[in-house]
């Protein structure tokens, strides 16, 4: 329907017998072989009239929608991307146009600025962009909360080329879809406005048509059968035809099967040795880190105090429940802190540069060179519109060219272990622990100096996750990196970390080399933990439990955060907070009991 109305209105000086403007007939004649479908009272031909009206109400109707579903499209993009205070200005103004009545608002603003075919477009435009800003607000805060989009952030890829290579094309036909959906709604108006003489009187359209027809009194003869029916068929068939099309647009959208234009980024390097700040012992220093949630009951206190290092070539585990706070002080270290999770005070010291609070743009310039993230769930980290290949390219392009990307790329797959017949596999052609590694060789393409991996084995059987366990150590041993791995698996820490932190509450209770936590652990949490895990040796046990639930807000926690759970608790424990002391020799633990504070 919507390519009949087209090619008319493309073709209507080769259709048309006539001018539309012009006398070309006795008036009010009948459809005759001349005058398809007769004449008005001025004796102009309505059949040109229909064609080339075509022309005029599509055309605004295309123009308006095209307005504003780009309108839409960029206050979407910008409130469901960056959320925060400009998501709030954004998404109140969307809600103070559509709070206004739709057919008065478009009545006033025609009234008030005039009869031209721009007035009217912009009038339409500026009242129908919000529902597509809404609409579309929505997909996008949607993908930006995938985990292969949250993996491209955090391998250091800015704002703008995430947006471009991640959002705009899983957005892109849902945009196409409200275009459709704009233009039916623009035609109709348009049609309204003229119908109600607020159009441009000198531009034929099927609203004007349909207006000159009611104040001619068209109806009080015959003359309607030719003069109102054939427009308003044709608005029918615009609005049906737009409707199917939007329809078959939705149906037909297959983010995965959608394509990313390449375009051309600047490289971001590392910063020369000139700047280089001078060199440390340590890759990593968290001092004093606090990390608070804003919920409607209250900040909530993930993090609390939280000191650790890890040096260079040395591999430290952060061990607990969950909601211990390990995956925050992860995500707080690399930045890529949530929602309404703020860093409130502590630094972040990397590579002897002082981080301060690290933010999304405080820490942009290091992520994806010197500070990467290997996420949990390789599946969802990864894209599944782009081969292996091609978004370990991704990643290598941060700071090199294409050329020596693709060739880099290839080189940190086959680092990681994965042969070259198998680079250009799409993600869900490989195991999980294939794609495990792909998503290593992401983190490894810029030669990090410090790899933060958060569960990276979760959801592997026991044999890929030895095979993974292996890949660790090798790397760390050949490249020399330092790594922070978080996991609640201690037997997988025991094997892999040199130095272990346990957290409970927001806190470290206990930390110093893995080999003594685990053969001697001082803190009664630590003990309980791997007492939970049955032994592969030795004679059979009844496994240890922790009574309790973990705690959800260490706000306001005057004692010890692990006391109401605590098989070892004595009363002083209920008013007093442990600090973490050490023994001199690398441990150190939270515990008055296990340091002698507080009497058996």
């Amino acid at each position: 329907m919507l390519a009949v109305l087209v090619i008319s209105a493309v073709f209507a000086p080769l259709i048309a017998r006539h001018d539309p403007t012009a006398v070309s007939g006795v008036p009010f004649s009948p459809p005759s072989g001349s005058h398809l479908l007769g004449t008005n009272d001025t004796g102009q031909d309505l059949f040109a009239q229909l064609l080339f009206g075509a022309r005029s109400s599509l055309l605004i109707g295309t123009l308006a929608a095209l307005l504003a579903v780009a309108v839409g499209f960029a206050v979407a993009l910008v409130a469901g991307y960056y959320r925060g205070g400009i998501e709030a200005a954004f998404m109140r103004l969307v809600d103070l146009v559509l709070a206004f009545p739709f057919f008065v608002l478009v009545i006033v603003l025609a009234a008030f600025f005039g009869q031209s075919l721009l007035t009217t477009t912009l009038v339409i435009a500026a009242v129908i962009w919000a529902r597509p800003a809404r609409v579309l607000r929505s997909q996008v805060i949607k993908v930006r909360q995938f985990d292969h989009v949250v993996a491209a952030r955090s391998m250091g890829a800015s704002n703008l080329r995430v947006i471009g290579r991640h959002v705009l094309p899983r957005v892109a036909p849902l945009a196409a879809a409200q275009f459709v959906r704009a233009a039916n709604v623009a035609v109709m108006i348009e049609a309204s406005l003229a119908f109600l003489g607020l159009g441009d009187p000198g531009r034929i359209s099927w609203g004007t048509t349909l207006y000159f027809a009611q104040v001619r009194n068209a109806v009080l003869t015959d003359a309607w059968l030719w003069w109102i029916v054939p427009p308003g068929l044709a608005l029918t068939a615009a609005v049906i035809g737009f409707a199917f099309l939007g329809f078959a647009i939705e149906e037909w959208a297959d983010p995965r099967l959608t394509q990313a234009v390449a375009r051309r980024i600047p490289r971001r390097r590392r910063p020369s040795a000139a700047s280089e700040a001078s060199p440390t012992k340590a890759v990593l220093e968290v001092h004093d880190l606090h990390v608070e949630y804003s919920t409607p009951s209250g900040p909530l206190r993930a993090v609390d105090g939280v000191s650790l290092a890890v040096g260079r070539g040395q591999v430290v585990g952060v061990v607990g429940e969950s909601g211990s706070g390990k995956t925050t002080l992860a995500m707080a270290v690399l930045g890529l802190l949530g929602g309404s999770g703020r860093v409130t005070s502590g630094s972040v010291v990397l590579n002897g540069r002082d981080l301060g609070l690290p933010k999304r743009a405080g820490v942009a310039w290091c992520r994806g060179r010197e500070l990467v993230l290997v996420p949990q769930n390789a599946m969802n980290a990864l894209n599944p519109a782009y081969t292996v290949l091609a978004q370990v390219v991704e990643a290598c392009r941060l700071t090199r060219e294409q050329a020596e990307a693709t060739a880099r790329a290839h080189e940190v797959l086959e680092l990681v272990g994965i042969d070259a017949a198998r680079h250009g596999a799409y993600p869900h052609e490989l195991s999980g622990g294939m794609r495990q590694r792909a998503v290593i060789a992401m983190a490894l393409a810029n030669q990090p100096s410090l790899l933060v991996a958060d569960e990276p084995v979760t959801g592997l059987d026991v044999v890929t996750q030895a095979r993974i366990l292996k890949l660790l150590l090798e790397l760390r041993n050949r490249l020399g990196l330092a790594i922070l791995i978080i996991s609640h698996d201690l037997p997988f820490m025991a094997r892999l970390t040199d130095e272990l932190a346990v957290m409970y509450g927001g806190r470290i209770v206990e930390s110093g080399p893995t080999a003594e936590v685990s053969r001697q652990p001082a803190h009664p949490y630590t003990r309980l933990l791997l007492g939970s895990f049955p032994s592969l040796r030795g004679p059979k046990r009844r496994l240890a439990s922790i009574t309790g639930d973990p705690l959800d807000n260490a706000t306001g926690v005057s004692g010890c955060r692990f006391q109401p759970r605590c098989p070892d608790a004595v009363d002083r424990c209920c008013s007093c907070q442990p600090t973490l002391e050490g023994d001199g020799e690398g441990r150190r633990v939270a515990c008055l009991v296990s340091s002698g504070e507080a009497p058996a």
